[in-house]
């Protein structure tokens, strides 16, 4: 029987939301998960009381054999089909993972799936896009950096230990949502200056961004070559390099795998830049991906990629939090420390990481405007076909990752990367 405040939720397209788990064990655990519930928020300070000025309110008991069933997951899920909400959505979730909420006793993270190749819909992150395009993080004006040398392990052939320039930014001071265009545009910059893109620069962008790296590339005066297996997302991104009149210098090319292997792509490339990819794909593609970046790169050529990085903080619980980013928006998604770049670097291909930036603070505040201006947005987002529990869950999404990045488990590190045999060039 579907309950009736379910009554708006597609059955179809949200079947993990639209059901709520029933049946008689399933309320006897309910009924354990809504003490252990109001237990860790008790632990966490979170005031549930509907008289006073609670920290979320429970709408609908379903929420109960969602979180006995589906752990975290439910929470989400829960969340999608209105069953809870909160004005302090962040506050919440940052509390709960602090604390160390398990709703489900041994439950285990939904496992990284391979990636397919889609991309984010390209409406879905203009309504919550500082510059229209980008759905990554940014850089702001007001922070700091601060570059040393330092000494890292190779985990591969050769010497010990190699030098890395480790440049870390200070957080971002005094900025409001009108500064994420100019962020985001930042972050560009700092890519395309560390992949050392001037006129003339051949350069592959892997994958398509949105338009953002292309478009200040060909404004450099640099030949792109931009890759994406989501067909959508080349049309969308078409559009927008001829909206900036760059269309000349700019080849968008459908592949037909998530990561472009010999067959699909060749080339040499003075310059590789790739935003916000890595995490997104499973173990094995990420193996193809840096092949491809050591395969495409040309002798004495630079790589830069952003990426989202895990931080040694990161915990079981919080990877048990991420499961609804897997289930409903990135299936690969396994955020890699940045050892583990290094390691991927050093032992699966013929590159080297050279310089690395860390950027974990800019990003917190880019998610939180992010989603605000989602939030301010919902009307168009509603108009453009996405329905309520796409909404609550894009919402959710942001909430999330600033938690996990406010709580130091979340880190972003732009990487530079070149061969370490260089023959001779500096």
């Amino acid at each position: 029987m579907r309950h009736p405040h379910l009554a708006a939720i597609d059955a179809e397209a949200w079947p993990g939301v639209a059901d709520v788990p029933a049946g008689r064990l399933v309320d006897l655990r309910a009924r354990v998960a809504e003490a252990g519930f109001a237990r860790a928020c008790a632990a966490a300070g979170l005031d549930l009381d509907p008289e006073g000025t609670p920290d979320l309110v429970v709408e609908h008991e379903a929420l109960f054999p969602r979180l006995a069933v589906s752990g975290w997951l439910g929470l989400a899920e829960s969340f999608m089909a209105g069953e809870w909400r909160s004005e302090r959505l962040v506050d919440v979730l940052e509390a709960l993972i602090s604390t160390g909420y398990r709703p489900q006793l041994g439950g285990r993270p939904l496992p990284p799936r391979p990636y397919g190749g889609g991309e984010l819909p390209t409406e879905l992150v203009r309504l919550s896009s500082g510059d229209g395009l980008s759905a990554f993080g940014g850089v702001f004006a007001s922070g700091v950096p601060t570059t040393v040398r330092t000494a890292v392990p190779n985990h591969g052939r050769g010497p010990a230990t190699h030098f890395v320039d480790l440049t870390t930014f200070s957080a971002p001071a005094a900025v409001d949502r009108e500064d994420l265009g100019d962020a985001q545009t930042r972050a560009v910059t700092m890519l395309l200056d560390a992949a050392r893109v001037t006129a003339g620069t051949h350069l592959l962008e892997y994958a398509t961004s949105g338009g953002a790296v292309a478009i200040q590339a060909a404004h450099r005066r640099a030949t792109v070559d931009t890759l994406t297996a989501d067909p959508a997302q080349a049309r969308a991104v078409g559009e927008q390099l001829l909206l900036a009149g760059v269309e000349p210098s700019v080849h968008v090319s459908v592949i037909d795998t998530p990561v472009p292997g010999p067959r699909e792509w060749r080339g040499s490339y003075d310059a590789i830049v790739s935003v916000e990819k890595l995490e997104m794909l499973s173990e094995g593609h990420r193996v193809r991906y840096i092949r491809a970046l050591d395969r495409l790169l040309t002798i004495g050529g630079y790589a830069t990629m952003q990426s989202v990085t895990a931080t040694d903080a990161l915990s079981p619980v919080a990877r048990q939090a991420l499961g609804v980013l897997r289930a409903y928006v990135w299936p690969g998604l396994d955020y890699p420390t940045a050892e583990d770049v290094h390691r991927l670097a050093d032992r699966e291909s013929g590159l080297r990481v050279i310089a690395q930036t860390h950027v974990g603070s800019h990003h917190e505040q880019s998610l939180a405007m992010q989603r605000s201006l989602f939030e301010g947005h919902t009307r168009e987002a509603a108009a453009a076909g996405f329905d309520i529990a796409y909404r609550r869950l894009w919402i959710y999404q942001f909430a999330l990752r600033e938690a996990l990045f406010r709580l130091g488990m979340l880190d972003t590190v732009q990487f530079t990367l070149t061969h370490r045999n260089r023959q001779g060039r500096r």
